[in-house]
């Protein structure tokens, strides 16, 4: 089920000022904004995603965009369906569906098999309450391919639905519940659709469902939902990408039009509720601290409100000099997280607000002045200097969502959303508009309008959770309030459905060749190096006017001493707070003028500072990222401030199931004194953290932050002289200090392996976490394509044997993933698995009983090696469609001392891996004995089952506060 704050077509908002100088928007002169806003209505006047539409004799709606800076069209297919239209007693049926639709049609017996070996990246679905959509982005030989099994499901699928595969795809999507479930703070999404919505309204149930409705679904039942909604008039497809309409209209019409039009949609009332007096609920669970949230329901996205609203949310807890940041995090530090947003659907939206109290602080006291900060805005409204900021912020962070045609961002939802939600494949036109047309005002009336009404207040405080969701998101909770008016709630459960008659067998439907691809080529690198010696890789992108700046250091945090863990991050962290001429509060405001945005982490092997920016305004963000890097002051109170916020988000990570395996298994893989030993989110000890000194956080910087231990990537769309220029201005004449540099000694012994169970309780817990890791003699610096392509066999992958087996055939979980890491020194491998508690020791067993047999008994098979050739060798262009990738392409290459041309060797090697190959690298890498499995889980439930594998088990005690 895919979430997002905000719809696809505001995405394209990021449109707005591409090529306006964000700087402007600092300007205080009435001239200067005068200016600024001619620019921007020129601007807006010029946007366009030109589009050419057609309608099918069938009622199939079709748009096509042509973007030729890659040979991929991007296939974004919506359904006018989602779980606003599941009557009671059916709740979850349009999720379930979307499941069973990647489970074979009539012609086509695996969706994802020919799809993969055709190089498509990615093959997903998503449900809301408004909508279902499946996407697929494919090399253009593969088009025909996408449309026909496209085309198979909407019109040839429900001779190959059958019992086995529903009750299959039941246990995938019960796992997934039960995986969203067992998540800190996850019960808030039912209580706040209960205490929205009345009993009947469309939007009040949880898209995923009940779990009584879910096991009550017949056969029967899922074959009408397919016949009632899955009919081509109910149905947008978009084309974007290498694909003109001259050339789509034909494919469509071949493999499209001889399905017949369904049924139209019934349309759906959902008014938006009005409370009729406040609502206050304390609920307990499983959580590090005491968060408090604010809810209401507001218009939907067609209300002329909603731009004002989304931008008045954005403002009050989206920006990073937030309202909310600003006065409870960093002036009063009554909170150590904050957030505002609102959630557009189609008939009304949701506008949610929390904040995280800060652990020692009187909860009474942070809620007053919460809800004063709260009243004040909604009373009177945004500064024009915080709107100007939103907006250039919000338009510079969504521009790079145009750089892809197709997925669930791209320009193919963006289209398709207008159309299925507003009627106007344009609709972002009006968005532009409107959000450009902004005045302070108008964002103070709607929210006076809407949030003076009686909110919805719920508080989460740390205790036992008392009611889990295996009984939630479902029509209505035993008490609720009916409430008569929406869509009959007093009426009795659905009429259980008839099967739809049988189609007459059609004739068999073929698929069409894959055109082969041509030969891959991967931008040239420029190389160049500053005045003091930093080396900077380049390459030009311009399919959006905006440029990508990574600056590495040689450091992460396996840089840490094994007494100092969590150093580095901590310092990283604390660079945005303050420099020696600015305030965290003047740098947060810096970059949302700018339209830039900079974000300083500490990964395993290396420390990043990132830099996206609009092309225009490339040299002040530059400025700012250097007094950011050169010139942090590490102010005590700053630290205490950030120290605070450390230890609570250490503290959330212990209480999140699959954080917490992450920080146990790497210190038992490597051993305590190793590099690699540090939990793997870089976060370190409470005992650290706690300790660590203003001094202490400046020696790490001088250590690890210096111009010797620097690297600096750009890709978009500027030269590379001007490039060079900016840089050298903001970095060329930094230089070391004399201190010593950090070094890491991955040299260091790791411990003999011992394969063996490390259990830690969670009491009540609806899933256990496991996450098996061992640790292998490779390191990045090795050519390990042979070994990532038999993991992919094993576990990296949809189709991989680990996920197929306990998600697809045993319905047991809703995803399992192997990896291997690619890192400087000794690699690790690790499986993660969520799986239903009481079936933890079946899943361990089937596990280790997959990797034995791969290849002892059962090695590569022809259809595995065919996928893993050809979808790798047909996916590389997907692999690099944004800057982003290409940066992080360039920096392996860096990284690891690969050649240049690295990425374009890799069709030869693919196309010569067999199974031999693939089994030999399994056979020696890829063996459980050495594995190390560390169960988050109900102990109660599963220690009972770990003790009949016959491994040895250990108990470990849950971190304590």
């Amino acid at each position: 089920m895919q979430k997002s704050k905000l719809s696809a077509s505001l995405a394209v908002l990021a449109l707005v000022l591409a090529g306006v100088p964000l700087s402007a928007a600092a300007a205080d002169e009435p001239a200067a904004a005068s200016s600024k806003a001619a620019a921007i209505a020129d601007t807006v006047a010029a946007i366009d995603i030109p589009y050419e539409q057609f309608t099918l004799d069938n009622g199939l709606t079709v748009l096509v965009h042509t973007d030729r800076k890659a040979p991929i069209v991007g296939v974004t297919t919506y359904y006018r369906v989602g779980s606003k239209n599941e009557p009671k007693g059916k709740t979850g049926f349009a999720h379930l569906f979307e499941h069973l639709m990647f489970g074979g049609s009539e012609n086509v017996p695996n969706f994802d098999e020919p799809l993969e070996a055709a190089g498509s990246t990615p093959t997903n679905g998503s449900t809301w309450l408004d909508r279902t959509n499946y996407v697929e982005t494919v090399p253009t030989g593969a088009l025909d391919l996408a449309l026909f099994m496209e085309s198979d499901r909407m019109g040839h699928l429900l001779g190959a639905v059958t019992q086995e595969k529903l009750d299959q795809q039941r246990g995938v999507v019960q796992n997934e519940k039960r995986q969203g479930d067992n998540q800190p703070y996850a019960i808030v999404e039912y209580e706040a659709q209960d205490a929205l919505f009345p009993v009947g309204h469309p939007y009040r149930h949880s898209t995923i469902g009940s779990m009584a409705d879910l096991n009550s679904a017949s056969l029967a039942d899922v074959k009408k939902w397919f016949t009632d909604n899955y009919g081509p008039n109910n149905a947008v497809l978009v084309l974007a990408g290498d694909i003109d309409a001259a050339t789509a209209k034909p494919k469509v019409e071949r493999w499209f039009g001889d399905i017949p039009a369904g049924p139209p949609i019934a349309a759906v009332e959902a008014p938006v509720p009005t409370l009729s007096a406040p609502f206050a609920k304390t609920i307990t669970d499983q959580v590090a601290t005491t968060r408090l949230y604010r809810n209401w329901a507001v218009p939907g996205l067609n209300d002329p409100s909603y731009p004002a609203l989304a931008t008045g949310m954005y403002i009050l807890g989206g920006l990073a000099s937030s309202r909310l940041d600003n006065l409870l995090v960093r002036k009063e530090q009554l909170a150590v997280a904050v957030t505002a947003y609102l959630m557009p659907f189609q008939h009304a939206s949701m506008v949610q607000s929390y904040i995280d109290v800060k652990p020692g602080v009187d909860v009474a006291k942070a809620e007053a002045r919460y809800d004063a900060i709260l009243a004040d805005f909604i009373a009177k409204g945004p500064t024009q200097a915080e709107l100007d900021r939103a907006v250039a912020s919000l338009v510079s962070a969504q521009v790079g969502q145009l750089e892809q045609v197709g997925g669930f961002g791209g320009k193919g939802a963006t289209l398709a959303e207008g159309l299925v939600f507003s009627g106007n494949p344009e609709k972002y036109k009006q968005d532009l508009a409107a959000l450009t047309a902004l005045t302070p005002a108008a964002v103070q009336g709607a929210m006076q309008k809407w949030l003076t009404r009686p909110v919805a207040a719920i508080r989460v405080d740390p205790g036992e959770r008392t009611e889990g969701g295996e009984n939630r998101g479902g029509w209505e909770k035993a008490g609720s309030p009916r409430i008569g008016y929406y869509r009959g709630a007093d009426a009795d459960e659905a009429t259980p459905a008839a099967a739809p008659a049988t189609p007459a067998a059609a004739a068999k439907r073929s698929f069409p060749p894959v055109e082969p691809v041509g030969s891959f080529d991967f931008p040239a690198i420029e190389r160049a190096t500053l005045a003091n010696g930093i080396p900077v890789y380049f390459a030009k992108r311009s399919a959006v006017p905006k440029v990508t700046v990574s600056l590495s250091f040689d450091a992460g945090f396996a840089a840490d001493a094994p007494d100092a863990r969590g150093t580095q991050s901590f310092m990283a962290a604390m660079l945005e707070e303050g420099t020696k001429s600015r305030d965290a509060i003047a740098i947060a405001e810096e970059q949302e003028r700018l339209g830039a945005s900079i974000n300083v982490s500490a990964g395993l092997d290396s420390t990043t500072v990132s830099l996206d920016t609009l092309t225009s305004n490339l040299a002040p963000s530059l400025a700012l990222m250097a007094d950011i890097v050169r010139a942090p002051a590490f102010a005590p109170a700053e630290v205490e401030r950030v120290r605070g916020q450390r230890l609570a988000g250490i503290a959330q990570e212990e209480n999140s199931p699959m954080v917490l395996a992450m920080r146990t298994l790497p210190p038992l893989l490597y051993g305590p004194g190793h590099p690699y030993g540090a939990p793997l989110t870089g976060t370190g000890s409470r005992d650290v953290v706690a300790r660590l000194t203003p001094a202490d956080l400046a020696a790490a910087h001088a250590a690890s932050f210096r111009p010797d231990k620097a690297r600096i990537i750009v890709v978009g769309d500027v030269d590379e002289a001007a490039a060079v220029a900016a840089l050298d201005g903001a970095f060329g004449q930094w230089v070391p200090p004399a201190t010593p540099a950090a070094q890491k000694d991955l040299s260091v012994a790791i411990p003999a392996a011992r394969q063996r169970i490390v259990l830690i309780d969670r009491p009540g817990a609806p899933q256990s976490v496991i996450a098996a890791g061992q640790v292998l003699p490779e390191t990045g610096k090795d050519r390990n394509e042979v070994l990532q392509a038999s993991n992919e066999i094993l576990g990296n992958g949809f189709l991989s044997r680990l996920n197929m087996n306990l998600r697809e055939t045993k319905g047991w979980s809703y995803g399992v993933r192997s990896t291997i890491q690619e890192t400087e020194g000794p690699m690790p491998h690790i499986v993660r698995a969520p799986v239903q508690s009481d079936r933890t020791g079946d899943a361990i067993a089937e596990m280790l009983r997959e990797m034995r047999d791969y290849p002892a008994t059962r090695g590569a098979t022809p259809v595995e090696v065919n996928r893993i050739k050809e979808g790798n060798i047909r996916g590389l262009p997907n692999r690099f469609e944004t800057r982003g990738q290409i940066a992080g392409g360039i920096d392996e290459i860096v990284r690891f001392g690969r050649p240049d041309d690295y990425y374009e060797t890799l069709p030869a090697i693919y196309g010569a891996l067999t199974a031999a190959t693939l089994n030999a690298a399994a056979a020696k890498e890829l063996q459980p004995g050495h594995l190390v499995i560390v169960v988050v889980g109900d102990a109660k439930t599963v220690k009972p089952q770990l003790a009949k594998l016959g491994l040895p088990v250990e108990e470990m005690a849950a971190p304590k506060e």
